[in-house]
């Protein structure tokens, strides 16, 4: 809308840059809209010194010479605008104080004897400016006091049209001269208030053209959220109309500072409405507003709708009425552009889609109520035939979605027809959209969404046709139930019978390189659905092939809903969809078909040579899929177990994959790397990694992960080229390492450089010559290189590489049985058979190593095998008699558990004791001391897995000369402190010996309360048994005991009182007990040998008296040393 009063936008613009050649061209009109700016460039002081100014100013002047009132203008500027300003300071400040409410007070203006627009003609310049300045500073002192209604002063000063251009000129001069005390924002503010005020405000700002963005700036912020409903509203969003007439190209700044302070939307509309057609971006603008991501522009714009809607007072005249306008005109002629639009030309499509959702984002978020031109306009432009095209692949599905979201568009029986007639159109045209998405390799199409819309239909599943068309409009948008019964009778009974849709699911193409960055709708939405329905099981359609097929043309980053498609088809093949009729299943995946897709994966064919310079994927390995079927076998493994019961119960043959075949797939090393790439395989990593651990925790050793993590960064460049090491050339090198072990050293440094799906063709070679590491004299350097090749292969293939490290270190004296090679299934469920090897492997630490890793994961392996043999083979009983049978069964398992893994312990602390031909003399750097820490710090683990496990052993026993090694060396000793109590009641006397000399070490170790809780229960125990145990078990047991006292006295000094009290006791004891057996041996020998004969009983008696007296002169002599220890 133009106003005639404002100043004209190329007056403007000549004003804003000074173009004084341009402004000579301007008439008088234009140059008197302007004029108080002019006469100031030219008379006051420019601040500009250059010549070409100076120049331009002559111009300037010689312009102005002409202008008769010029005169008035330099009389304005020459008042002493000094005495105006201090009394007008004293006029502002007493409007302040009293309100402003009286105009008849002012210190401006002393007394008027007739009309203010009378007396403004008579006075002169000095009187019209404090004329003036009390009239603005009146109404800037009144719209500052807080009101209910919008002010307005009727100033006869500002009505009358003679006198305004004089008016003007007064206010310019005085903004001007007097800044600081009339603030351009707040005069223009107080113009609002004002008669004539836009006009006035419009010469002013043009006569101070850089104050343009300030104003704007502060009328926007001060505006009101929603304008057209108040007064002040429509006045503020004039103004600032009026000054983007003036200035245009600031119309797109002003509209984003409404936007930025979400203030005034109905201007941001009028100013987007005015600009010109080529440059509009209303339907931009409306879906930013409407779909972007902030929630306060959205709530602000979708309130000024609701409003608008709601508004009273001439409709028509409102933004909202105007935007709705302009969108239906776009529609009109968006349709007939698609339908008459023979080129094939997909901005039309591109603009019939933008339209779309601003149409569903304005009812869905701001509620609009389309009215009954817009709703056949609407409907004309979704029931459109485009050509095909990718744009009109996405056309169609926003159409589609409006339809459901929209089914008031279809509300008498002519729009249903025509509805009806478009979605069969659909149909008939899927094909030709599809040869135009696959040409531009494009995996969507709108066919998916019809048959997943048909789908939920079936299943009556509402929720999810609203969840697939707000993801389908990129918004929310209520779907309700009750609004689309026509549409679901149509779909469901007309065109896709749920026969119809299962039969035509199977036969759609597989989405190639399904990935989640392909957007719309695929065929794989639409199998999801129909195996959660059950459909295909019903109808016995087979859909195992099509799983198949997609799964292989999976990549990555992977698509979300492929995980819940193996879970659910997984629950296809396990249950049947009804109790009656066992049959509805799905067929599972052939280890056959699994195979195919591992083939050419070097882990699985290890005889298969992989190129130095490969990447660290063959191109032929496809590893998402190996990944996903991966899953699949993991869970398919999972829910057959957890159904065992209900298989077993009803008879039903259900697929158990071969062991052979889940022992060549390498699951460790998909996890693993998998597991290096979360943003590609994020989705399926918690999945397998919860169904690994509990059917593999053999290939989920924490120790292992942590140390394949730690980059070995001592690794120094090698000195052979790795192209240059080959199996054959590493073979002839170990056979002659004995002469030469240089050469092996050279190239075992240069396959530790290689990554470990590298390091796979030397598998053989490495492991089936470890023997000849265990030779004497072999440099430990190699045997470090070993082991850090066999951790690197523990990586990639750890399930063939510990069947083939046991089978090579196997004991060569153990006669036939040597022959036979070990089995993994032999291995997990005898583990001790680890432990039957090469007795040289118990004193080479590195290999030692690499042993008890084996070990510990074949006990984690048949722990687990035990529970799963308990799984598949449940008892087919019923009642309490099952329940007893399980738990019985599960003792039995514990009990077997506790057996090996006790047996394991006992064998290897017997290794941590010193060969005949091997020193203890204490020394840190020997084999034996390695060892002992080794073994030590896996007992440990293992106490710490198992707590009941160091019970057991210790009520088992070891050598107590082990016992010093295992209290120093296992952390988790400390937890025998909670059983010693126990193991000190036993009725064997070897266990009360074994519990003291355990408790004083312990003691020595741990000096805590509980310890010396414990050690005076020891002592109690030493005490009680001088009176229980017989005088020939005595002097044994306390011989035993007593360096046991030594250290519980040097542990807690406190307790020396009683065991001296022991010791005591017991010296008497011992020494009454010498006296008698001295007496009475003496008495019997001297008898007998004066009769001359004596007989061999009496004889050996005679000596047994004789040995047991030596054993308490050696008790005694035990206690005086004791005594003379603690002492000590």
């Amino acid at each position: 809308m133009a106003h005639n009063y404002i100043v004209p936008a190329h007056v403007f613009d000549l004003i804003l840059y000074a173009d004084v050649g341009k402004l000579q061209q301007l008439n008088e009109q234009e140059l008197r809209q302007i004029l108080p700016c002019l006469v100031r460039m030219g008379l006051c002081a420019p601040a500009d010194d250059s010549n070409k100014w100076k120049s331009e100013r002559k111009t300037l002047l010689q312009m102005l010479s002409s202008i008769d009132l010029v005169n008035g203008l330099v009389a304005l500027l020459s008042v002493d605008f000094n005495t105006i300003r201090i009394d007008a300071k004293k006029e502002k400040q007493l409007r302040a104080k009293v309100g402003g409410s009286n105009a008849t007070e002012s210190v401006l203006v002393s007394q008027l004897d007739h009309g203010i627009a009378l007396e403004f003609e008579r006075s002169d310049p000095v009187r019209k400016l404090r004329l003036v300045l009390s009239e603005l500073l009146f109404v800037m002192a009144q719209i500052q006091e807080p009101r209910s209604d919008f002010y307005f002063k009727n100033c006869e000063l500002f009505d009358c049209e003679v006198y305004l251009d004089e008016v003007i000129d007064v206010i310019v001069i005085a903004q001007a001269e007097l800044p600081a005390l009339l603030p351009m924002c707040d005069v223009v503010e107080a113009l609002l208030h004002m008669t004539n005020g836009m006009r006035v405000m419009s010469r002013l700002i043009a006569n101070a053209p850089y104050t343009f963005n300030e104003v704007c700036c502060h009328l926007v912020s001060n505006g009101e959220k929603q304008e057209e409903e108040v007064i002040g509203g429509r006045k503020r969003m004039q103004a600032l109309n009026v000054l983007c007439e003036m200035n245009p190209s600031q119309a797109f700044i002003i509209r984003d500072l409404c936007i930025e302070h979400c203030r005034m939307p109905g201007l941001a509309v009028t100013l987007t409405l005015q600009m010109d057609p080529m440059s509009c971006d209303l339907v931009a603008l409306i879906s930013g507003l409407l779909l972007g991501e902030d929630p306060n522009t959205r709530s602000w714009f979708s309130q000024f709708i609701k409003n608008g809607q709601k508004r009273k007072r001439d409709p028509a005249s409102s933004s909202l009425h105007q935007l709705r306008e302009r969108l239906l005109s776009e529609v009109k002629k968006v349709s007939e552009n698609i339908e008459t639009d023979h080129t094939h030309n997909e901005g039309h499509v591109i603009t019939g889609s933008a339209l779309i959702r601003v149409y569903c984002a304005m009812k869905a978020i701001a509620t609009l109520k389309f009215s009954d031109d817009e709703v056949v306009c609407l409907l004309r432009l979704i029931t459109s035939h485009p050509a095909p095209s990718c744009a009109a692949v996405r056309f169609v599905s926003l159409a589609l979605s409006m339809f459901l979201a929209c089914p008031n568009l279809i509300g008498n029986v002519e729009h249903e027809k025509t509805a009806k007639a478009w979605i069969r159109w659909l149909i008939d045209q899927e094909s030709h959209f599809a040869e135009i998405s696959e040409s531009s390799d494009s995996s969507s199409s709108y066919g998916e969404m019809l048959l997943l819309v048909a789908i939920h239909f079936h299943n009556n599943q509402i929720h999810a046709i609203s969840d697939l068309v707000c993801s389908t409009l990129g918004m929310k948008s209520a779907v309700k139930s009750n609004t689309l019964t026509k549409i679901k009778i149509f779909f469901t009974q007309e065109i896709f019978t749920d026969k119809v849709v299962t039969a035509h699911a199977v036969r759609v193409a597989v989405t190639p390189g399904l990935n989640s960055t392909i957007p719309g709708f695929l065929p794989v939405h639409c199998v999801y659905q129909l195996l959660k329905g059950r459909a295909f099981s019903k109808h016995k359609v087979p859909i195992k092939g099509w799983i198949y097929r997609q799964i292989r043309a999976c990549h990555t980053p992977v698509h979300p809903l492929l995980p819940p498609l193996i879970e659910t088809y997984v629950l296809s093949i396990i249950t049947p969809s009804t109790k009656s009729d066992h049959t509805h299943t799905n067929k599972p995946i052939t280890e056959q078909e699994i195979m195919e897709v591992f083939k050419d994966s070097v882990l699985v064919n290890t005889q298969k040579q992989r190129p130095m310079d490969c990447g660290q994927t063959d191109k032929q390995d496809n590893f998402t899929s190996q990944l996903l079927l991966m899953y699949y076998i993991l869970l398919y493994q999972d829910t057959r177990l957890a159904n065992m019961k209900a298989i077993v119960s009803s008879n039903r043959k259900v697929l158990n994959y071969s062991d052979s075949l889940l022992s060549r797939l390498p699951f460790k090393y998909l996890l693993q790397r998998a597991q290096k790439q979360p943003d590609l395989y994020g989705g399926l990593i918690p999945h397998i990694l919860r169904l690994m651990v509990s059917h593999y925790p053999h290939l989920c050793v924490t120790q292992d992960w942590l140390e394949e993590d730690i980059k070995h960064c001592d690794i120094t460049t090698p000195l052979i080229s790795p192209n240059k090491v080959t199996s054959h050339l590493l073979m002839q090198a170990l056979e002659n390492m004995k002469k030469n072990p240089t050469a092996v050293l050279l190239q075992l440094e240069t396959l530790v450089t290689l990554s470990a799906e590298d390091l796979v063709p030397f598998a053989d070679v490495i492991v089936s010559n470890l023997l000849c590491f265990l030779e004497p004299g072999v440099p430990r350097k190699l045997l470090e290189l070993v082991r850090t090749l066999l951790i690197k292969l523990n990586s990639v293939m750890p399930r063939s590489i510990r069947v083939m490290f046991v089978n090579a270190l196997r004991d060569q004296n153990a006669g036939a049985i040597v022959k036979i090679a070990h089995t993994e299934d032999n291995l997990t469920v005898d583990p001790l058979t680890v432990l039957r090897c090469d007795d040289r492997v118990l004193r080479c630490p590195p290999l030692l190593d690499v042993t008890l890793r084996i070990l510990s994961a074949y006990l984690q392996a048949s722990r687990t095998f035990l529970s799963l043999h308990i799984q598949t083979n449940p008892v087919a009983m019923t009642g309490t008699n099952q329940s007893m049978t399980d738990f019985e069964r599960e003792e039995l398992k514990n009990a077997l558990i506790a057996a090996q893994e006790s047996a394991v312990v006992q064998i290897l602390l017997e290794t941590c004791l010193p060969k005949p031909n091997e020193s203890n003399t204490g020394c840190l750097l020997s084999n034996l001391r390695e060892v002992q820490c080794i073994v030590c710090s896996h007992v440990h683990q293992m106490f710490i897995s198992d707590p009941n496990l160091a019970k057991l052993v210790h009520f088992q026993g070891y050598p107590s000369e082990l016992i010093a090694v295992t209290v120093t060396s296992i952390p988790s000793m400390h937890i025998c402190l909670d059983f010693i109590p126990e193991l000190l009641s036993q009725p064997q006397t070897e266990k009360q010996v074994f519990a003291v000399q355990l408790t004083s070490h312990l003691c020595l170790q741990y000096a805590l309360p509980k310890s010396l809780g414990i050690a005076k229960l020891a002592i109690n125990v030493l005490s009680t048994l001088l009176t229980v145990l017989s005088h020939e078990m005595r002097p044994d047991f306390y011989i035993a005991c007593l360096p046991s006292l030594i250290r519980i006295s040097k542990a807690f000094p406190p307790l020396h009182e009683e065991i001296h009290s022991l010791l005591t006791r017991l010296g008497r004891i011992c020494s009454s007990h010498m006296s008698s057996m001295d007496t009475l041996t003496s008495s019997e020998t001297s008898h007998r040998l004066t009769e001359g004969d004596v007989e061999c009983h009496q004889l050996a008696h005679i000596k047994k008296n004789v040995t047991l007296n030596n054993k308490y002169y050696d008790l005694y002599y035990e206690i005086h040393k004791t005594f003379s220890e603690i002492v000590r």
